[in-house]
Parts: structure tokens; sequence; C-alpha cells
């Protein structure tokens, strides 16, 4: 069996608790990307920040929850965010092939195992079955 391969936002998705061990995974001023640190303060409702005391003994204030990871899955999350930004990359080239020929973007689809029905809006398929329900919204309001 093949090992579980996560994303950014799996490894990142549980907010931090005080005392967890944790890893920058972006470069803040004065402290470079993958210094460890412990949780000291967690706070926010809506927008999760939290105060880390470094190893050196410093400790910084209002860090994002999308800067850092916990120190276990620092590896994992290295790799998951290599491989996402590859496949974006990858993403972003046929896209742009679709749209110098949109022959080939069509063909691209349903190859996929698209249906033909479908329509694509800013290159995200939207099936079928939620266009129906947008028309017979729109016929039920007399729009």
């Amino acid at each position: 069996m093949p090992p579980k391969t996560f994303s950014t936002a799996q490894l990142q998705a549980r907010t931090l608790k005080r005392g967890e061990r944790v890893r920058l995974v972006a470069g803040l001023p004065g402290v470079p990307e993958g210094t460890e640190g412990k949780v000291a303060m967690a706070n926010g409702f809506t927008w999760n920040r939290y105060w880390v005391r470094l190893v050196d003994g410093r400790v910084v204030g209002h860090i994002d929850h999308g800067d850092l990871v916990r120190t276990r899955d620092y590896e994992r999350f290295l790799v998951a965010r290599d491989r996402e930004a590859v496949e974006a990359e990858e993403a972003a080239q046929r896209a742009a092939e679709a749209a110098a020929d949109p022959s080939v973007g069509a063909g691209a689809e349903v190859a996929a195992g698209g249906e033909s029905d479908e329509a694509v809006v800013n290159g995200v398929a939207v099936p079928a079955y939620l266009l129906q329900r947008s028309a017979d919204a729109r016929t039920r309001l007399g729009a």
C-alpha cells in the first residue's frame, strides 16, 4: 500500500494549541523559514494567530495560522507544497494551451471523462445538473 499523501491544507487544518511544537513555513522579518518554536499563546476566532517562543528564546507575536505547521508534519508539508506548486504550474500550462487552441480544451475534457453537456467557466467544469438547477430556479422566479 503506497504511503498516504497529504495536502498543505490538510496538514494545517487543525488549530494549534498552547505548548505545541511548530515550525515556520514562511519567513518573517528577522525570522527565517524553518525556525522551530513552541506556541506560547493562541488567539482569534475567525483569524487564528499565535505567539511563538522560538528556540533562541525570542517571542514573536501575531503569526498567522498559515505560516505555521506542527514540527512532526514539517517535512510532509514541504513535499506537499512542492507537489502542489508543480501541479498548479501544469494546470496553468494546460489552461494556456486550451486557451490558445479551443479544440484541444474540448478534447481534453471528454478524454478526462467529463460530460459533454458540462459548461466550463474560468477553467472549472460546471456539472449539467447544477446548470439545470439554475435554469429551474430562474423559471420559478420568473426571471
